[in-house]
């Protein structure tokens, strides 16, 4: 994974110390509430519902076994013990004190941590697929690309008050695994196919996605870019906006408001424009830049493995222990080097807030980080962490171990792997909760066999239109809504990130909202007319797609 090099030790430590002086004229009253606000926000500090909270940036969701091990030490000391991880990779503390915080980013700063740009109006944390570098319909692992991303957009000044918040996400896979068309800019690895330029790697830059408010699907302004491009081209996009986007109305600030109001064709002939009279004079990516980014990420010392001897070790201890075996299907993805997969840790017991680790929890991870899988994970964006080079052989070791501190439900991929926001209990902005509502439908579907049954199935569940858990491309979605005071969930069908084949989509309102209670019963309908109404083998999604919302929704409140 990257290393800080002199350069970004130095940028670290003087925001920290910069954000210590801001956080200390503000305690003592010579800063506003007003002028500390736009200060602590580039720094991730919020003031929620509860307490205030820190967003810790983990760039395309890496983390070593030391950053863990810091992060339980931060938790124990400065919060309640436990942690959050977010949707977009992120780390969340949900308690720390204001005047905690500078003393947080010093320590974080001691491994290689921060909080910069995760919060306010500029180039937030950029994000990846969680399997990239073992992923087996990878092109390009797409982390060194991040990484460049990164450093450009960290701090850049031109850049650091923009009309709203802008998020950038990359992939380097056939399937796509990080949302990139609901991002303000999704760019996919490519090589081109041209005449003059087949082979060459570039990108289909996808610009306009996102949720919230207004959910959009991201529009395609360029098939392919070449990669020494990257960063003027990103410029290019960023100064458009940043000169044409609203800033009167925050509901209407986002670019992909200012991409629909100019149409895509005059925002594409924009950025072309701009892009032209800059991409000469902007310092291209150079061969031997990519190839350092690239360096940082180099593969593990991978060892040989008898292949065929192992997968008959893990039919006999699946044969043994059905339990084990369930868990290999479900939580355990093959991997690009033979006799190796990457596993998933399902952080959603029955019982437990989707994404929540504690202190104890971290340190177990770095752990089994360091005996299982070269001293790394990744966090998800369905708030679950992936150890991403585990060694065949030692699966039914580290399922052991697993079990132990709580990681083995076997529940990826289906309906109980929800992702939920922390809504009402915490959030300063949600309608509803959302925690109280998982873990309701989790209790609801306590049988795994027929929870197995029903195959691949996305949950979300968001406690207000800002769509933290990105309910509109859950295959089930839920929205917390307020009702004259009252909580009520509105429940979306059919959203799709683009992933294993399908086309992106939104998903479609059912109909009118329901209250806190009924939602168990609501999804045990919606279920039921789905195993009722599948052909073998046919996913849930597919049967939205095929029968239409409309049917569901007969069914559904028919049985309210």
């Amino acid at each position: 994974m990257y290393i800080y090099d002199h350069k970004d030790h130095q940028l670290v430590s003087e925001r920290v110390a910069q954000f210590s002086r801001q956080t200390q004229r503000y305690l003592d009253g010579s800063l506003s509430e007003e002028q500390f606000l736009p200060l602590r926000l580039q720094n991730g500090l919020y003031v929620q519902r509860q307490a205030p909270m820190l967003r810790i940036a983990v760039p395309y969701g890496m983390l070593s076994a030391r950053q863990l091990r810091k992060l339980a030490q931060i938790t124990r000391t400065y919060d309640k013990g436990y942690c959050h991880i977010t949707t977009r990779q992120n780390i969340q503390l949900n308690w720390p004190r204001i005047e905690d915080v500078p003393q947080i980013l010093a320590e974080l700063a001691e491994v290689e941590m921060h909080a910069i740009q995760t919060s306010g109006n500029c180039i937030r944390n950029v994000t990846s697929d969680q399997f990239a570098g073992t992923a087996q319909d990878e092109l390009i692992d797409p982390r060194p690309y991040c990484e460049l991303v990164r450093q450009w957009s960290t701090l850049h000044p031109e850049f650091a008050f923009l009309p709203r918040k802008f998020k950038i996400a990359i992939s380097g896979a056939s399937s796509d695994r990080a949302a990139i068309r609901f991002h303000d800019i999704g760019l996919q690895i490519r090589h081109s196919d041209a005449p003059g330029q087949a082979g060459e790697t570039g990108f289909e830059v996808i610009v306009g996605g996102g949720l919230g408010r207004t959910p959009v699907i991201g529009t395609t302004i360029r098939e392919f870019l070449p990669e020494k491009y990257l960063l003027s081209y990103l410029c290019a996009i960023l100064r458009v906006y940043n000169q044409q986007g609203r800033r009167d109305n925050k509901y209407k600030a986002r670019i992909k408001i200012l991409l629909r109001a100019m149409g895509t064709e005059a925002f594409s002939a924009a950025v072309e424009k701009e892009w032209q009279s800059i991409k000469d004079s902007y310092s291209p990516l150079l061969p031997a830049e990519i190839q350092k980014a690239k360096s940082y990420f180099s593969a593990p010392d991978y060892e040989p493995v008898d292949t065929w001897l192992v997968q008959q070790q893990l039919q006999e201890a699946s044969q043994r222990q059905p339990e084990f075996g369930r868990w290999v299907e479900r939580n355990v993805r093959s991997h690009r080097v033979s006799g190796y997969c990457a596993v998933t840790l399902s952080l959603k017991p029955t019982g437990v807030a989707p994404g929540d680790l504690t202190d104890r929890q971290l340190e177990a991870i770095a752990d089994l980080a360091e005996q299982f899988s070269f001293g790394e994970v990744r966090t998800t964006h369905q708030q679950n962490v992936v150890l991403g080079d585990v060694k065949k052989s030692e699966l039914f070791s580290l399922w052991q171990k697993l079990q132990t501190y709580g990681f083995a439900t076997a529940n990826i991929s289906t309906m109980t792997d929800i992702v939920c926001c922390p809504g009402g209990d915490y959030c300063a902005l949600a309608n509803a909760k959302s925690i109280p509502v998982a873990d309701a439908i989790q209790r609801k579907f306590d049988d795994m066999d027929y929870v197995y049954d029903l195959g691949e199935l996305t949950l979300n569940i968001s406690g207000c239109m800002n769509a933290c858990a990105h309910h509109h491309i859950g295959h089930i979605g839920i929205l917390g809504v307020d009702k004259k005071g009252e909580e009520f969930y509105q429940v979306t069908l059919g959203g799709h990130n683009g992933s294993r084949g399908r086309d992106a989509a939104i998903g479609k309102v059912l109909g009118p909202a329901f209250s806190r209670e009924d939602i168990p019963t609501v999804v045990e309908s919606i279920l039921e007319f789905y195993v009722e109404t599948r052909s073998p083998e046919e996913a849930f999604i597919d049967v939205v797609n095929r029968v239409g919302v409309a049917a569901f929704k007969e069914r559904v409140y028919a049985a309210a």
